[in-house]
């Protein structure tokens, strides 16, 4: 399995260079200009990097841009990588480029003359961020070589203490990856629960809600996307009280199908076996509460995640049937495929009667109806509260995480009227993203600042992202640690 990269931090000498071994990184301005270590590199290398500078074009050169000079005259590295830096870089700019930095380098250890960047805990996220493989189910093909990150800076002690907590929300979006990744067979309702407990070891409050006490709560709808499966449906909760005693807490809401098969509405079988990421909210749910204990973050926080499995059988719920939620209303399932706002709305129900939250998110792969809206640059946002949404859509922009807000309005709401129960779980073809988030926001109590973020387009992708290879992003858990530390930590 891979696992975050230690990367260190090490003191700054460019007099070194010639010894050291893997890749080494030089800095360059995209003027031309070089500092300390890049002036050695090009004393070594006979000049190479002057003439690299004057070579015409150079000045076109994006910042971020990564240009390698294999086996480099007069040093024992392998390759020489030119980053091409301003010396004042935005935080995004940062990570951008130590994502490519670590995507050029092949999994080769790789060091850093980073000299004096004011950004380089930034530089060494994006660089623990695209430092990600899946391979948990692969023969092991020899001894693999273990990379090595080291970050050569001029206050080597100080930019340690800043990444810290920056790798502690990498950890949270690398343990998303993993369990977006994983696949069905292997994270089951059950297994899925069993890591969450095993965070109680970092400081979370864990419990984990069985079927008996689902139904005690009267979550059936809930349980009616279940009962088709032979894996026992679950609600994980998950607490992190780093804030005030008396603070109410944030909430956070995961659809957690850990695989959809639609159900009696069956899906196609092409592509099919791209449902065992239908948990993708829960997944986020946990990295992010993952990275808000591993960072020790000063807000209460409480996470809960509904697992649950979608499949056919002769005990599975039938369209037409009428099940009822824990909220007390009544639901006519006219498409089992819809099955993700059937999960949420009992758990954000139960979330508001137990823990009187200060405010409610959503994250779920809840429709394709966002993916031809959107894409798979933005993530679909609904929200009921413009101070709540602003702060999340400010966060996102700020972790460089696509997101865009979309309507809510009394029309979408009426598509949902249903002839024998209070509400249909479908409202037709018709903006299908939009009818769906209403369909939560009726579980959703007066006055509760809500968001609902449809993740179906970023959870997990067929190509390469600025900070993943091709599967899943680990999308939102940047943004939510963001929001959190802007807008809920206590002083």
């Amino acid at each position: 399995m891979s696992t975050l990269p230690a990367i260190r931090f090490a003191d700054y000498d460019p007099k070194a260079l010639s010894g050291m071994t893997g890749r080494v990184a030089v800095l360059i301005t995209p003027e031309g200009v070089m500092d300390q270590a890049g002036r050695s590199a090009n004393r070594l290398t006979k000049g190479a990097l002057a003439r690299l500078i004057a070579a015409p074009g150079f000045e076109k050169n994006k910042t971020g841009t990564v240009i390698s000079l294999a086996w480099p005259a007069c040093m024992e590295a392998e390759a020489l990588d030119v980053l091409v830096m301003p010396r004042r870089v935005t935080p995004t700019e940062a990570r951008q480029a130590g994502a490519k930095l670590v995507a050029a380098s092949g999994g080769k250890s790789l060091t850093v003359m980073a000299g004096s960047m004011p950004k380089a805990a930034e530089l060494a996220m994006g660089m623990a961020l695209r430092s990600y493989g899946f391979d948990n189910h692969k023969t092991p093909k020899g001894d693999a070589e273990i990379a090595e990150i080291t970050i050569a800076h001029k206050s080597a002690d100080a930019m340690a203490a800043a990444y810290a907590p920056l790798a502690a929300v990498a950890e949270g979006v690398h343990m998303t990856r993993h369990l977006v990744n994983e696949p069905a067979n292997v994270l089951t309702t059950s297994e899925f629960a069993r890591r969450i407990e095993d965070m109680s070891e970092i400081g979370l409050e864990i419990e984990i809600l069985d079927e008996t006490a689902l139904a005690e709560l009267g979550m059936g709808a809930l349980l009616c996307v279940g009962q088709g499966s032979d894996s026992p449906s679950k609600v994980a909760v998950m607490q992190w009280k780093g804030g005030e005693a008396d603070a109410a807490p944030l909430a956070l809401v995961g659809k957690g199908v850990v695989f959809d098969t639609g159900g009696i509405s069956l899906k196609p079988a092409a592509g099919m076996e791209d449902m065992t990421m239908d948990m993708g909210g829960a997944g986020v749910v946990t990295g992010t509460m993952k990275a808000l204990a591993l960072r020790k973050a000063r807000a209460n926080v409480v996470g809960l995640v509904g697992l649950v499995e979608n499949m056919p059988s002769g005990n599975a719920t039938r369209p037409g049937d009428v099940v009822k939620s824990m909220k007390g209303d009544t639901i006519e399932v006219i498409n089992t495929d819809a099955e993700g706002r059937l999960v949420l709305c009992d758990v954000l129900w139960y979330a508001q009667e137990r823990f009187k939250p200060c405010g409610v998110i959503d994250l779920a792969t809840l429709t394709g109806a966002v993916i031809i809206g959107l894409g798979h640059e933005n993530a679909g946002v609904f929200s009921n509260d413009d101070t709540l949404c602003n702060g999340f859509l400010n966060a996102a922009k700020a972790a460089d995480e696509g997101a865009w807000r979309m309507p809510l309005g009394q029309a979408y709401d009426d598509q949902l009227k249903s002839r024998i129960a209070d509400m249909k779980n479908v409202g037709g073809r018709p903006a299908g993203s939009i009818t769906a988030a209403q369909f939560l926001k009726r579980f959703i109590k007066d006055d509760m600042p809500w968001i609902h973020l449809d993740i179906a387009g970023v959870a997990s992708v067929k190509t390469a992202t600025s900070y993943a290879p091709k599967g899943a992003t680990g999308w939102g858990v940047m943004a939510l640690d963001r929001l959190i530390k802007d807008k809920f930590e206590a002083e």
